[in-house]
C-alpha cells in the first residue's frame, strides 16, 4: 500500500468555481479576489478583539514569500536594519529580509518545541538596544506545523524594546497556522501583520498563493500599493471604473505580487471548508497520538492551544532504536509512506553559512536536536481509515524491528 505525504482536497465545487472564472473573460485580480479577501477576513475575525483592535484587513498575494516581503517592507525593513527570526523554518522566512538588504538575527527554538524561544529573542533585543544601534525593525515568529508561538511574550518584548524613533513590529509567519484560534485571536492576526500560505500542501490551497492580514490601515495601504507595481490604482479599478484605464500614477517602486481571480476562485471555495479540513486533520492526529503515546521510541509533537495540526511531526528517541533518523525515514519510504522533514535548519545551507560564519549548529543546539530526530508523516483531510491504520502499523513495525 502507498500513502502519499499530502493530497489536496479538491471537489466538484472547487472545479466549478475555477471554470466559472475561466469562462468569465476576467482571469487576473478582480472581484473574485475581493470576495476571497472578504471571506478570509471573516474567517479569522474575533468580534471581541475586533472591538478592541479594529477589523482585520486581508490582502491576497501570490505566495507567502511575496506577502512576507511586502509585510517587512511596510514595517520599514531595509538596508541597515535587521529582523529576528528562527533558524527552524523554511528558508524564505529569512530570505525575505535579505531581498530587502536587511540583516537577519537568529534566535534558537525552545527545547521542547519547534517554535522560537522568547528568552533567546530578548537576548538579541537587549544586545541591540544596549549597543544603541536599534537596527531591529521586526520580530518574525513562525508557527511551526500550526503550533502557535508564545505570542503574548513576544508582543511584550516588541513593546519593551521599541523606542519613539524605532518601533519594533511583530510579523507572524502563519504559513502553517490556519485556522488557529487562541485567546489572543487567530494566529496571523495577533501581531502587527500576519502572512498565510495557500501552497498546495497547506491547510487550504489556491495551488499557489497567500494572504497578508493586518489591523493597521497604514500598513494595509502600503502593502496594497507595493503588491502591484507601486500603482495608485488596482487592475480591477482601472478596467471597471469610468475613469480611463490608462490613467494611473506610480508612487513607489513596487512588485508584481497580486493573486489572480483564477486562483482566488479556488480560495473562495476552499475557505468555506477550512474548518472542516481542520476537524478532519485533528481526527487523524488524535488517532496518531493515541497509537504512539506509549511507544518509548516516539515523542509526540507539541500541542498548544490553537494548534491547526497542519503537520504531524514525530520525534524519534534515538537512544531507544538502533538506526538513525535517516535510516528510519528510508524504511518508512520503502514501506510506501510519503514522508518529509520540517525543516532543515537554515544554518545548514551554503548561502547562510557564507553570509554569517557564526551561524552554525553548535550555536543553535535546540534546533539541531529537533531536526536530527524529526520526521513528518502523512496528514491530509481526506485520509481514509485504511490509510491512517497503515501509517500507524508501519511506524510501529519499523520502530519495533529496530528497537534496542
Amino acid at each position: 500500500m502507498r500513502v502519499p505525504f499530502h493530497k489536496a482536497s479538491i471537489t466538484q465545487e472547487d472545479e466549478q468555481a475555477v471554470l466559472e472564472v475561466l469562462r468569465s473573460g476576467w482571469l487576473t485580480t478582480g472581484n473574485v479576489t475581493l470576495e476571497f479577501e472578504k471571506l478570509f477576513s471573516e474567517s479569522v475575525e474575533t468580534q471581541s478583539i475586533k472591538e478592541k483592535r479594529g477589523k482585520v484587513i486581508s490582502l491576497a498575494v501570490n505566495s507567502n514569500t511575496s506577502g512576507m516581503i511586502l509585510a517587512m517592507e511596510a514595517c520599514g525593513v531595509k538596508e541597515g536594519t535587521a529582523v529576528i527570526t528562527t533558524p527552524y523554518t523554511f528558508v524564505s522566512t529569512a530570505a525575505c529580509a535579505r531581498h530587502l538588504n536587511a540583516d537577519v538575527y537568529f534566535a534558537d527554538i525552545e527545547k521542547d518545541s519547534y517554535n522560537i524561544d522568547p528568552a533567546k529573542i530578548e537576548e538579541i533585543l537587549k544586545k541591540d538596544f544596549e549597543s544603541g544601534e536599534h537596527k531591529i525593525k521586526a520580530i518574525v515568529p513562525v508557527h511551526i506545523a500550526g503550533n502557535v508561538c508564545k505570542m503574548e511574550q513576544i508582543l511584550e518584548l516588541a513593546k519593551k524594546y521599541s523606542t519613539e524613533k524605532n518601533k519594533i513590529y511583530v510579523i507572524e509567519d502563519a504559513a502553517h497556522s490556519y485556522p488557529s484560534e487562541t485567546d489572543l485571536g487567530y494566529a496571523g492576526t495577533i501581531g502587527d501583520v500576519g502572512v498565510f500560505s495557500f501552497y498546495v500542501t497547506k491547510t487550504m490551497t489556491t495551488a499557489e498563493g497567500g494572504m497578508v492580514c493586518t489591523r493597521n490601515e497604514n500598513l494595509a495601504k502600503r502593502i496594497t500599493v507595493m503588491r502591484m507595481h507601486g500603482m495608485d490604482r488596482t487592475t480591477w479599478d482601472r478596467y471597471t471604473s469610468p475613469r480611463a484605464s490608462w490613467e494611473y500614477d506610480i508612487i513607489a517602486p513596487g512588485y508584481k505580487f497580486n493573486l489572480p481571480d483564477v486562483l482566488s476562485a479556488l480560495g473562495v471555495s476552499q475557505v468555506k471548508r477550512a474548518k472542516l479540513f481542520y476537524e478532519q486533520r485533528k481526527k487523524v492526529c488524535q488517532q496518531y497520538n493515541k497509537a504512539f503515546k506509549n511507544l518509548d521510541f516516539i515523542e509526540l509533537p507539541p500541542n498548544s492551544k490553537g494548534n491547526s495540526w497542519h503537520l504531524y511531526l514525530i520525534r524519534l528517541n534515538l537512544d531507544k532504536i538502533t538506526i538513525s533518523r535517516e535510516e528510519f525515514a528510508k524504511k518508512l519510504q520503502a514501506e510506501g509512506l510519503g514522508i518529509s522533514v520540517h525543516f532543515i535548519p537554515i544554518f545548514n545551507f551554503t548561502y547562510w553559512k557564507e553570509l554569517y560564519p557564526w551561524f552554525t549548529k553548535e550555536n543553535y543546539p535546540n534546533a539541531e536536536n529537533q531536526y536530527s530526530r524529526t520526521i513528518s508523516i502523512p496528514l491530509y483531510p481526506d485520509m481514509t481509515q485504511e490509510e491512517v491504520d497503515y501509517v500507524i502499523e508501519t511506524i510501529k513495525k519499523v520502530g519495533l524491528e529496530n528497537h534496542k
